[in-house]
């Protein structure tokens, strides 16, 4: 067998021809799979989540979600309840039978798609025995002490066996389609694709691996696509492993595609394989359709950060609140990778104009980025409670005064 690096779609045939054009959905298995099913890591959690509505209404009781089981998000995120599908049930039932703990249930966001969860820790004991058979079919090695990339191979192990015995079960009709997302759940594809499963696999990548790594650095990334050593700079950071388990999902899958154009021509050279499919992220319009109900929104929402902004600069507040613009940035806590610095350097460069033309425009900016949070600011939070008491009060003086104004208009 080939390196893991140059496995690819023709060198792991065994996949049925599907002569039907037009399948219909009722012919049909969906599951997407990713380690940020109801586990929130980063912004594909965001991705899956927003466009699960859509794909459910589409895809109705054939369409499931396979992700990782961490019971503080289960307790808050998953309403348990029994798989509808006999199938489904059979193969969670085998599982669970040989010691691996199996959960589904709907996911409690819009459109409630059936989410099916697999206990990591539950399974762990077969970590040793799945590295091997990862290696037997791959020639890819993963250290000890990388738990990232253990955690992504009993994922991956625990994802094909369930579609194995899946699969098992049908002769034919219905066909089973599995789209994987990144690396962490590409071991799942990798082994689905050795094990000549009759499924029909899909992999996004919505940032390459090294490619992260590589503009974390602060390298002139896009500019440099064509003279990276691609081996060596894997190496150097010590994901050599991860980025060969990348790059052997997205030669293998049947289907690759990438978020957008910009990240197709990353994946050309990270991953040397063009992507068949651009899948832009995008925003749901018809969700605001009414341009009325959008306004009005967008008035009650400005009204609650201004009611924040006069709490946090309590005792400070010179500048007009109705002649203020406030600007948002969001993402990982990560200052040159999420355009953090060229956001502050475009703030430098607009306080100088405003600054230069003498306007009273203000502009307030929120950096919204998780990170660890030691301790709270005492006098931001004094003064959101010294508004919030003035707001009482004022609004108590103003219905007692209300009510006597009524009461003396009526005399």
């Amino acid at each position: 067998m080939p390196l893991a690096r140059s496995l690819s779609m023709t060198s792991l045939n065994g996949l049925p021809q599907w002569e039907d054009e037009d399948l219909p959905v009722e012919d049909l298995l969906l599951f997407e799979v990713s380690w940020e099913v109801t586990n929130k890591v980063g912004g594909i959690y965001t991705v899956i989540q927003t466009k699960a509505k859509t794909t459910a209404d589409e895809w109705g009781e054939n369409y499931f979600l396979i992700g990782p089981y961490f019971e503080h998000n289960v307790k808050t995120q998953v309403e348990v309840c029994d798989p509808p599908n006999p199938a489904v049930k059979k193969a969670m039932d085998t599982m669970k039978s040989q010691g691996c703990q199996v959960f589904f249930g709907r996911w409690l966001i819009e459109g409630s798609p059936y989410v099916l969860l697999f206990d990591i820790g539950s399974a762990a004991w077969n970590l040793d025995r799945w590295k091997g058979e990862f290696w037997d079919v791959s020639n890819i090695g993963i250290p000890f002490h990388d738990r990232e990339a253990n955690d992504a191979v009993i994922f991956g192990s625990l994802t094909a066996w369930f579609l194995k015995e899946l699969s098992s079960q049908f002769d034919g009709k219905p066909h089973i389609i599995a789209h994987f997302h990144e690396w962490q759940a590409g071991v799942g594809l990798i082994l689905s694709r050795s094990q000549k499963l009759p499924v029909a696999t899909i992999f996004t990548t919505h940032a390459t691996l090294l490619g992260r790594y590589l503009c974390a650095a602060s390298i002139d990334f896009y500019n440099n696509l064509d003279q990276f050593d691609i081996d060596k700079e894997a190496g150097e950071r010590q994901i050599y492993h991860r980025y060969c388990m990348e790059r052997a999902s997205v030669h293998c899958a049947h289907v690759f595609t990438t978020v957008s154009q910009i990240t197709a021509v990353e994946a050309e050279h990270m991953l040397k394989r063009n992507p068949d499919v651009v899948t832009p992220n995008g925003l749901n319009i018809k969700k605001f359709s009414a341009m009325h109900e959008f306004q009005n929104l967008h008035s009650m929402y400005k009204a609650r950060i201004q009611e924040f902004i006069r709490g946090h600069f309590y005792g400070h507040l010179d500048f007009s609140l109705e002649k203020t613009l406030f600007f948002f940035i969001a993402g990982r806590y990560e200052f040159s990778n999420k355009g953090a610095d060229m956001f502050l350097e475009a703030l430098s460069r607009l306080n100088f104009l405003l600054r230069v033309h003498k306007t009273d425009v203000t502009v307030v900016v929120f950096f919204i980025m998780p990170a660890k949070t030691n301790n709270f600011n005492v006098e931001t939070l004094k003064g959101q409670a010294v508004r919030k008491q003035l707001w009482d009060t004022a609004q108590s003086v103003k219905e007692k005064f209300g009510k006597k104004l009524y009461n003396a208009l009526l005399k």
